[in-house]
């Protein structure tokens, strides 16, 4: 007997096919079945009704930031609202274990601070009592709504070892050996620990990462995962090396996040693509994440997050609140400030100091509430002050909570066009989403839908086949991940049910629904109906269904080793 039968259905199976009819079953977690509409005569318990809708493989996000939240979260809401139904963690070098006591509060404000998980959350949502990699991944295991795996992370690792290489490989092994999908690490001049140094990771010099990196040559179905600071400015020649060696010396490929694509500078993805080119030229492969919709952010003076990468900024936005609010009214301070934002050293970020551009996304106290929605520029005339002195006070007032939006850029037709070039480059992959991290300042989540409602069904950029694949078999393959990606028979059933009519996703808004009251952005879904992991299902008519089917993805039993 069939456990559950998807009828009426258009099937999209994930490897480019062209879609066809077929009705699906489902047995013991697996697709048993995909047939003619009608055809398939087995009793089944469970029967739905999917007539007008397409039928398509789980979309699998390969950087999120996941590890804490499924503690106190097992769906990773919002991502499955949106069809994932796996997720990577681990990335940019933070995982949570390996654990040791007294680095428990470091590792807690190292994550609050450079991924934008809320400290409150994070201290009442986990009781940071788990030692080795092996026992945290246990505490996941049958506990979670979607399939999750994890990298090992070299901030944690460094920190946990106090810089002690050879402890970095024997922990990294062990990890491994538990089921770590593979080894991840920074450098990005962004990525700041809670006191306002640099990560435990950029520590390390290039023979270290390479020590590292060459222990997941041991292991079956892992992979590398790396950040350096060229991934926002452009690689330097040193860095394409660095990319290229830690492919060669690790016998796996090596994905980077985020490249970004815009038609105001066209010439820059391909520079930065030209890091696989290199790679390839010596057996090696480098691979981009790139997200489908253009890059949508707020900003906060409180966490400070990408503001303290400008020139003499992290100074200042590293200092306690109360010292933090003095210091932004100083005058003098307020000049340093704004003379290190337009500086040459700011390189990109300098376009975050056209602050009359900056919109006033949302403010907490009456007096600052008129406010909301406006820009600075338009305030600034109201208040007859110069722009930066209006948003600093507006901020100060608000006892820096105010959120602040940039001017979205990637949103003309010859930048969608382009990012639509780059979704086909075999050396980009759709990813980066970084759901589950910097929740104050967006929610990556919807990276899936975006593409499906905005670049197919309303721009066609895409065909719907196209759009499926690359969302679930393409970063699937990258990963090895098995028997996921596809409808296929035989293959685990994680399958999702899309109107495709209206797919796509609302706007953001703030939830207060974390641990210790802490709030984050999440934004809706629409047309996104059923989700089933392992044939059970985890979103039914768009609301979660309470069930934890998911599988704790290891190494060697979940995935198979991807050679470059």
């Amino acid at each position: 007997m069939l456990d559950l039968v998807i009828q009426g259905g258009t099937v999209i199976d994930g490897t480019g096919a062209p879609m066809r009819p077929a009705d699906v079953g489902v047995r013991e977690g697996r697709i048993a079945a995909i047939a003619p509409p009608g055809t398939i005569d087995e009793p089944t318990r469970s029967t739905l009704d999917a007539e007008g809708r397409y039928v398509v493989p789980g979309f699998v996000d390969l950087h999120t930031h996941y590890d804490a939240q499924l503690f106190w979260d097992p769906l990773a809401t919002p991502s499955p609202f949106h069809g994932v139904t796996t997720v990577i963690g681990g990335n940019c070098g933070f995982t949570l274990a390996p654990l040791v006591p007294e680095h428990a509060d470091y590792l807690m404000r190292m994550m609050a601070r450079v991924e934008g998980m809320p400290l409150d959350a994070l201290s009442a949502g986990l009781t940071w009592d788990w030692g080795g990699f092996g026992e945290w991944l246990d505490r996941l295991d049958g506990a979670t709504a979607v399939n999750a795996g994890f990298l090992c992370g070299h901030s944690t690792l460094r920190r946990v070892a106090a810089g002690d290489g050879e402890t970095m490989r024997r922990l990294l092994h062990e990890a491994l050996d538990a089921g770590a999908l593979g080894f991840s690490t920074s450098r990005a001049q962004t990525h700041n620990d809670a006191d306002g140094e640099p990560v435990p990771s950029r520590f390390a010099d290039d023979d270290e990462l390479l020590g590292l990196a060459a222990c997941v040559a041991d292991h079956e179905g892992t992979t590398l995962e790396a950040i350096v600071a060229g991934c926002i400015n452009g690689f330097t020649d040193d860095e394409v090396e660095l990319l290229t060696a830690l492919s060669l010396v690790g016998r796996r490929p090596v994905n980077w996040n985020v490249l970004g694509v815009s038609s105001l500078n066209p010439a820059g993805h391909e520079r930065q693509l030209a890091a696989s080119d290199a790679a390839a030229s010596r057996g090696g492969r480098v691979v981009a994440l790139t997200l489908p919709h253009p890059m949508s952010m707020r900003l906060s003076f409180l966490t400070g997050f990408v503001l303290d990468g400008l020139p003499g900024w992290r100074e200042v936005i590293h200092l306690p609140v109360p010292e933090r609010l003095r210091a932004l009214a100083d005058p003098g301070v307020r000049d340093r400030l704004a003379a290190g934002a337009v500086s040459p050293g700011a390189g990109l970020l300098r376009g975050l100091a056209r602050w009359p551009v900056l919109t006033f996304a949302e403010c907490f106290t009456p007096a600052t509430k008129p406010y909301e929605g406006r820009t600075v520029g338009e305030v600034a005339a109201e208040r007859d002050q110069e722009p930066f002195d209006a948003l600093l006070d507006v901020v100060i007032a608000d006892d820096l909570r105010t959120g602040l939006r940039p001017p979205q850029f990637g949103t003309s037709d010859a930048d969608w066009a382009l990012r639509a070039q780059v979704w086909r480059d075999p050396r980009a992959v759709i990813g980066g989403s970084d759901a589950g991290a910097h929740l104050d300042m967006m929610c990556g989540a919807v990276y899936s839908t975006a593409l499906l409602g905005e670049a197919v069904r309303q721009r066609r950029l895409l065909s719907w086949e196209e759009a499926v694949r690359l969302l679930t078999d393409v970063p699937a393959r990258l990963y090895g991940v098995r028997e996921r990606g596809r409808v296929a028979e035989g293959w685990h059933a994680d399958l999702v049910v899309i109107d495709p009519e209206t797919v796509g996703h609302g706007p953001e808004r703030t939830a207060t629904d974390l641990p210790g009251g802490a709030w984050r952005l999440v934004a809706d879904a629409v047309g996104v109906d059923h989700v089933y992991v392992n044939g059970v299902a985890i979103v039914r008519d768009g609301q979660p269904t309470g069930a934890v089917p998911g599988t704790l993805l290891r190494s060697g039993r979940d995935t198979a080793t991807v050679l470059p």
